[in-house]
C-alpha cells in the first residue's frame, strides 16, 4: 500500500477509496501503451540501421494492452468509478472538493466499458497522476517498490 496522507482528512474533502497501488498499476501500463505510439513518427533513424528491431512490437503491445484490460475489468463497479472520477479530475472536470459528484457522474457513465474508455484517453496517465495529486497522493512509493 502506497504510504500517504491525504489532504481530506485536513479539510473535509472526501479522498478516493481505490487503492493507490491499482492507480499507479494503470498509470504504469498506461505509460506502456503509450511508448508504442512513440514509434510511429518518422525520426533519424531507420530499420537497416535499428537492425529492424523496435522496443514495443505489435505482439508486446497487444499483451500490454489485454493486461490493461483485464485489469480494468476485474476492477468492481465502486473502483471503476473512482479510476474514472480520478481522470476527469485529473483533467480539470472536477475539483478535488467535487469528488462525490465526480464520482457519482463516473457511475452513471454507459456508452462503453470502463477499460475501452480509460484506453480512449489521450493522456490517461497524466490525467490519473493529476487525479491523485490532488487528493496529495503519488505513485513515487509504487514506482520505487516495483521497478527500484
Amino acid at each position: 500500500m502506497v504510504n500517504i496522507e491525504r489532504k481530506s482528512a485536513e479539510t473535509d474533502i472526501p479522498a478516493p477509496e481505490i487503492n493507490p497501488d491499482k492507480v499507479c498499476f494503470v498509470i504504469t501500463k498506461s505509460r506502456e501503451l503509450g511508448a508504442e505510439d512513440e514509434g510511429l513518427e518518422a525520426d533519424d533513424s531507420n530499420p537497416t540501421d535499428d537492425k529492424s528491431m523496435s522496443i514495443l512490437t505489435d505482439e508486446a503491445y497487444d499483451a500490454i494492452k489485454q493486461e490493461f484490460v483485464a485489469f480494468i475489468d476485474a476492477l468492481d463497479d465502486d473502483e471503476k468509478a473512482e479510476l474514472v472520477a480520478l481522470a476527469w479530475t485529473g483533467r480539470g472536470d472536477y475539483a478535488a472538493k467535487e469528488w462525490r459528484v465526480a464520482v457519482a457522474q463516473a457511475r452513471t457513465r454507459q456508452e462503453m466499458q470502463t477499460s475501452a474508455y480509460l484506453l480512449g484517453m489521450p493522456l490517461l496517465s497524466d490525467y490519473l497522476e493529476a487525479g491523485l495529486a490532488e487528493f496529495d497522493m503519488s505513485c513515487q512509493d509504487f514506482d520505487s517498490r516495483n521497478f527500484g
